[in-house]
């Protein structure tokens, strides 16, 4: 069966999604380190929030280990490149927790402008300090906004409505979404030089890291107030307590830290500064959400083959699994098929979707061709790492898609290009579920592939077939079924034979002594699993 492991404290919901889907859920928070590397190869999927450390040790150990689920965000505590090289999918749920982060992120705003909680602190102490705490108004203020995405958005539509004017600087950001959002879209010294408030609302990667430095900070305006309720990391934490020492930051609210839990920090001394502890996404509600959410995707992952807020893998909607699933079985076989005649260095490759298919969502079949074509090469490669493979080795990967439909509804072609050579392999799907090979560098052949395949390359001359029919049943090895095809007569001719076992190296060798057998392989196909992920 299926198991789960919930590894931080969720929703009850969360569980009951994965029973409800006929996934066995085990429920175990706290675990060090130690104790997950020790449990963790019983998993086929792994849940958590932001405590429990999915690290490359734990991936080590986790052999059966499908996919990791972050119920939130932020995935510091996922090893994303060691869960990608073993395979593993890694999900996210970037939409369950916008509204709450974003809704904290405008309490901090409007804490800092009031000064409330100081003010609070001197009230209870029976102080009467009503000249002392003098704010600022926010209407009419410009809010700068490092990040514009789901959060971001949210945050800018909440100042927008406080008739704040409203900045963002995001790479990413087109100018048509800044206009739908009111916003004006801006470089990060525009938004230095002219934001009253600055929040933050950008994932944590080496280009935004420490984006508010010493150098920064002294470009911002004068009196600038900053939240961050997105990442630690993002400021440079010494940097902002010599800016708010100076007078250049009048205030800082922060809900996270570069260190977590961050027990101490010389900012927690400063009037100035409100912390609070990581609460951005802590409401009912958002809690509810993100764990129904990432219950939901890892189940339809696992079962269905979906991937949904994927971080390192194509995303494939549950709608368009079942309609994928037959050409992956075509992709994996056609990258396969390659792969295992391919003896040098691969240079390139070249993957085109003809007809129906090109109006699917191709990215997933280009990486499960990418993993059939570079499984039988190395050890350990997938759906998931089988792209990086292939940058790391600096294989030039290209795809088009032409949806005008030829002699096939649909056609999938591989080219590789080789140190030696091209090669190039086509197939197409058989009432629309059944694979079949029907072309191979240019020499139309019309095959299924079966578990054992033999493949020749021999002279189209009188007698081949025979010679083969005898070498073979003087082998004891029995044809399932025969397959042939040749550019023209008399010329250069293929042959797929499925055979009911595989053939040995010693009947291969006795092939390739057949007069007209230039070329003889084995060739090996995994069965038809079920739902990929």
């Amino acid at each position: 069966m299926t198991r789960v492991l919930i590894a931080d404290t969720m929703s009850p919901r969360a569980g009951a999604v994965f029973r409800d889907h006929g996934i066995e859920v085990d429920e175990r928070d706290g675990m060090a380190e130690a104790e997950l590397v020790a449990v963790a190869a019983e998993y086929d999927g792994i849940a958590v929030r932001s405590a429990t450390r999915i690290t490359a040790t734990v991936l080590d150990a986790a052999a059966r280990l499908r996919v990791v689920g972050r119920a939130g965000i932020g995935i510091d505590n996922i090893d994303l490149p060691a869960a990608t090289a073993r395979g593993v999918v890694v999900m996210n749920t970037p939409f369950g927790n916008s509204i709450t982060t974003a809704e904290h992120a405008i309490a901090m705003l409007l804490a800092l402008a009031r000064q409330i909680p100081e003010a609070d602190r001197s009230t209870r102490a029976g102080k009467w300090e009503k000249n002392r705490f003098l704010g600022i108004e926010v209407a009419n203020k410009t809010l700068g906004l490092i990040g514009c995405g789901n959060i971001g958005s949210v945050v800018a539509d909440r100042a927008r409505g406080m008739k704040m004017r409203v900045l963002a600087y995001d790479p990413y950001l087109s100018p048509e979404r800044a206009e739908d959002l009111g916003v004006d879209k801006v470089d990060l010294d525009t938004l230095l030089a002219r934001a009253d408030f600055i929040s933050l609302h950008t994932p944590l990667t080496d280009q935004t890291r420490n984006i508010l430095d010493a150098a920064a900070l002294a470009r911002a305006k004068p009196g600038v107030r900053i939240v961050n309720c997105a990442r630690g990391g993002l400021i440079a934490e010494d940097a902002l307590r010599a800016a708010i020492e100076s007078g250049q930051v009048a205030g800082a609210a922060l809900d996270v830290f570069a260190e977590e839990p961050a027990r101490t920090s010389p900012l927690f001394a400063m009037d100035r500064v409100i912390a609070t502890p990581h609460l951005g996404a802590s409401t009912s509600e958002a809690q509810e959400n993100v764990a129904v959410q990432i219950a939901e995707q890892m189940s339809d992952f696992l079962l269905l083959g979906a991937v949904t807020n994927a971080l390192n893998t194509p995303s494939v909607s549950a709608e368009d699994a079942p309609k994928l699933r037959p050409y992956m079985r075509l992709a994996e076989q056609l990258g396969s098929f390659a792969g295992q005649l391919t003896e040098t260095g691969l240079k390139g490759v070249r993957i085109e979707y003809e007809g129906n298919v090109a109006a699917l969502n191709t990215r997933p079949l280009t990486a499960v061709v990418l993993e059939g074509l570079l499984s039988p090469l190395m050890d350990s490669v997938n759906m998931v790492n089988a792209p990086v493979v292939a940058r790391e080795r600096d294989i030039d990967v290209t795809e088009s898609t032409n949806e005008k439909v030829g002699d096939y509804l649909s056609l999938l072609r591989l080219t590789v290009e080789t140190e030696r050579g091209s090669r190039s392999v086509a197939g197409t799907l058989f009432g629309e579920s059944k694979p079949r090979l029907v072309e191979v560098d240019g020499i139309s052949v019309e095959a299924e592939l079966g578990p054992h395949m033999l493949f020749l390359i021999n002279d189209d001359k009188p007698g081949f077939i025979g010679q083969l029919g005898t070498a073979l049943g003087d082998a004891g090895v029995n044809i399932a079924t025969f397959h042939l095809g040749r550019k023209a007569a008399g010329g250069s001719a293929i042959a797929l034979v499925e055979t009911d076992e595989e053939v040995s190296p010693e009947v291969l060798g006795a092939l390739m002594r057949l007069p007209l057998v230039r070329r003889a392989k084995s060739l090996r196909f995994t069965p038809p699993r079920g739902p990929r992920g």
